[in-house]
């Protein structure tokens, strides 16, 4: 589903997909907070009661956004990953792989922080959402983190990982990419220039190659 306009996805009998693509322009606007099934519906040109025959209520319509962005998220890593020349060198290609993925992590995040926030929102019976932890998720759509874990077990299979490295090198990498990410979003390096924040991307993903790799 492409986060288009609503206004001009919405046709007759395709009111749940009008009423996520509007969603989603919310989340994309503002964050989270943003996403009110009313405000989706006024978006659309419906009235809420015929918002809520296709969803229970905010937190379901919620949810169904976080799906969207976290394949998002995905997607851009993965054309990101496409895009990377090949190298003769094996381990060059594998390090040059992760690097990708997680340049395009935090890319995704400064470029689209409403998403990004929505990606990883926790949905409450109260409407309230935060910050999911940086950790291996129980749900499977959560497709951004088995990337970055598999480029990571491809570079342990070549040789270059330390013993015993590989089960918690994903989850270590994607704290990292995590953490950077909300500290440039919404926390103080959010202030850096844009030569600044490229300084401490680069940092934080030579670090996170050279601890897959390090001894």
């Amino acid at each position: 589903m492409a986060a288009t306009s609503a206004g001009k996805t919405y046709h007759h009998g395709d009111l749940r997909n009008a009423l996520i693509c509007a969603a989603v322009d919310l989340a994309g606007e503002g964050g989270p907070e943003r996403v009110v099934l009313r405000e989706a519906a006024r978006r659309v040109g419906v009235s809420p009661t015929a918002a809520y025959r296709h969803f229970d209520g905010r937190g379901e319509l919620l949810r169904t956004v976080r799906t969207h962005a976290r394949r998002e998220l995905a997607a851009s890593m993965e054309r990101a990953a496409a895009r990377e020349p090949g190298a003769d060198d094996p381990v060059l290609a594998a390090e040059r792989r992760v690097t990708a993925l997680c340049r395009a992590y935090v890319g995704f995040a400064v470029e689209h922080p409403g998403l990004y926030r929505a990606a990883f929102c926790v949905p409450r019976p109260a409407s309230v959402c935060e910050p999911g932890p940086a950790r291996p998720p129980a749900e499977p759509e959560i497709r951004a983190y088995t990337l970055l874990r598999e480029a990571l077990e491809a570079l342990t299979a070549l040789g270059t990982a330390r013993p015993g490295a590989r089960p918690a090198t994903g989850a270590a990498a994607w704290s990292a990419v995590h953490g950077l990410s909300l500290l440039l979003v919404d926390g103080p390096l959010r202030r850096l220039s844009v030569q600044g924040r490229g300084m401490v991307v680069e940092a934080t993903l030579a670090m996170v190659v050279s601890g897959a790799g390090s001894d």
